[in-house]
């Protein structure tokens, strides 16, 4: 539980016996929200407490505790999940590339890194024509700044990326509005894999999973720690020593 939770356990122990400052408002709210047939917002919950109970709330405050036990109406989850799912749609883009690696252009992933219980997460960008790694950068979150910080990084190495592809599957990070942005600000054209389609993005797939092969079985890794600094050794001896099969179209 600690691990999911991401707290250690002396904090799990610490707090596990306090009693929930919160849970008496929460019940009497829990009643009113039954009572409007699982209908109101936090705000005609505000205006309950006071005018039926003679309780005053701020209304941050109620919405705080719904949100905290997850009190919401139906209808609003509804919308919610809809209006994401529509702003995700609109932002996909068609894949330029159609599998065809043996074109120009970038292709960019996060994978994880994980070691000893612990996870760090590595981005990258391969160029296809040069088959080498052109920008990376590994953090212990997996966000949008992951993402945005590798596409910088590159983008300093590149006099005039003007009219290339840039290639990502359907992730998260891809869809922030920064993202976008940025590509369209210097002329990159935004490429996507198809939802759950793995394979069309198999150069990077099959790099991540050479990096992992090639790190973590032939090193004798005591830390988490350590395996980042094996990593990051290994990215270098990828761009500067290692042959690649030029054969290959899928991979490297």
């Amino acid at each position: 539980m600690c691990e999911v939770l991401e707290i250690s356990p002396k904090t799990y122990y610490k707090y596990r016996n306090l009693p929930d400052r919160d849970y008496e408002d929460y019940k009497l709210i829990r009643r009113i929200f039954n009572q409007s047939m699982k209908t109101y917002g936090y705000r005609r919950i505000t205006d309950e407490l006071k005018d039926k109970y003679g309780v005053i709330y701020n209304s941050k405050k109620v919405l705080r505790i719904m949100n905290k036990y997850g009190i919401q109406p139906l209808y609003i989850k509804n919308q919610q999940r809809n209006g994401q799912r529509e702003r995700i749609e609109r932002r996909v883009r068609p894949d330029l590339l159609q599998r065809n690696f043996n074109q120009g252009g970038w292709v960019t992933d996060v994978t994880y890194l994980d070691y000893a219980g612990k996870r760090s997460f590595l981005s990258t960008i391969l160029d296809l024509q040069s088959k080498k790694i052109i920008g990376h950068q590994i953090s212990n979150r997996n966000d949008n700044k992951l993402v945005l910080d590798t596409l910088h990084k590159t983008l300093k190495k590149i006099k005039d990326p003007s009219g290339l592809v840039l290639h990502s599957d359907q992730g998260f990070q891809y869809f922030s509005t920064e993202y976008p942005t940025v590509c369209e600000s210097k002329g990159i054209l935004i490429s996507m894999s198809r939802k759950g389609t793995p394979l069309d993005n198999a150069v990077i797939e099959s790099f991540h999973s050479l990096l992992k092969k090639e790190t973590l079985y032939n090193n004798d890794i005591k830390s988490h720690e350590e395996y980042i600094k094996i990593v990051k050794s290994w990215l270098i001896f990828y761009n500067t020593q290692r042959r690649k099969n030029k054969k290959q179209t899928l991979f490297i």
